[in-house]
């Protein structure tokens, strides 16, 4: 597990302390958009690099081998940069008295707890003035075709993506911090990034983008599994949920989805919440003909994307719980 020290002692300052800063800050201030109107957020500038290489290997008239080689070889660039970027950060706060000051904003900007939570509560809000409005704010958290979903679409979709991407923009990237620090973190969210950005089934990237969403997979594998377990946790404490169906239908139902990893944490939600998940989803040029979780209605409203929230919150707690439990720990052992 990472340890580092601050100005050369190593045991003066655990990192998990500085996680846990984090992510209350985030919590509190989110993605800092007073700070980010002047400076790039850093999943910006990983998003350009990939691009970048993306518009020069990535061409129509290559085949698919020199395609897969040339994705596999922007995979490797792009982790050595942000790796060597995340082993400059660890060391800044190791050997300068307030070099922490600058991992704890990085921290604070990668994390997206609360980034999440307002764009999934926009949806609700919008919902409750039009459909219209409804599907305007889920197209910014999912790429389905937004035009294609009534009311319960639109609720499906931004119960989806809340459970998804607890995965994606917290209990992952917290999880590889835990276990590398910053390196591991940074490394964890230019693998997720490229997957979002390269790593689509279709004639343009399924051989460039081949190697990255292999490895998002494998860098999803546990943080997945314990996000499910989060969420049937957080269903104890979350009124009207079954916790017990939530466990149940999540071991029952994850492995129908087309993600080896995403129906973990969407069949904890889909059992908790009584509903029916995934299924059949249009997309602007496909249509994926997904399998249902769950074993209840289809029909989600919105007060069942409040309870989505309410869930996703306590899962939050819980997965800040465990970090502040091991810190307490290792402190204690000190």
């Amino acid at each position: 597990m990472y340890t580092f020290g601050m100005a050369g002692d190593a045991h003066a300052f655990d990192p998990l302390v500085l996680l846990i800063l984090a992510i209350f800050f985030d919590a509190y201030v989110g993605d800092m958009p007073g700070l980010t109107r002047f400076f790039k957020h850093p999943v910006v500038h990983i998003g350009n690099l990939i691009d970048f290489f993306d518009r020069k290997l990535n061409r129509e008239n290559r085949g698919d081998v020199d395609r897969a080689i040339r994705g596999a070889l922007t995979v490797i660039i792009v982790l050595a940069v942000t790796g060597s970027i995340g082993i400059g950060i660890a060391w800044l706060t190791l050997n300068h008295t307030f070099g922490w000051v600058f991992e704890l904003i990085l921290l604070t900007l990668i994390l997206a707890g609360r980034s999440l939570y307002e764009h999934v509560k926009d949806v609700s809000v919008a919902l409750t003035t039009s459909l219209e409005a409804g599907r305007e704010a889920v197209s910014h958290i999912v790429g389905r075709d937004p035009e294609q979903l009534d009311e319960h679409g639109v609720c499906r979709a931004a119960i989806e993506t809340t459970a998804e991407n607890l995965c994606d923009g917290v209990v992952a990237p917290i999880f590889w911090y835990v276990l590398f620090g910053f390196p591991g973190l940074i490394i964890y969210k230019a693998v997720n990034t490229m997957d979002s950005m390269i790593g689509h089934k279709n004639a343009k990237y399924r051989a460039f983008g081949m190697t990255a969403a292999r490895l998002d997979d494998v860098l999803n594998l546990i943080p997945a599994r314990l996000t499910g377990l989060f969420l049937v946790m957080a269903a104890f404490f979350t009124p009207t949920a079954n916790p017990w169906r939530a466990f149940k239908t999540m071991l029952r139902d994850a492995g129908k989805h087309r993600s080896p990893n995403a129906g973990w944490s969407e069949a904890a939600m889909a059992g908790a919440l009584n509903l029916a998940l995934a299924g059949p989803r249009r997309y602007s040029n496909t249509v994926v003909k997904g399998a249902w979780m769950g074993d209840g209605t289809a029909r989600a409203r919105i007060q069942d994307i409040e309870k989505a929230l309410y869930m996703y919150v306590v899962a939050l707690l819980i997965n800040t719980g465990w970090v502040a439990a091991i810190a307490v720990i290792r402190l204690s052992a000190d």
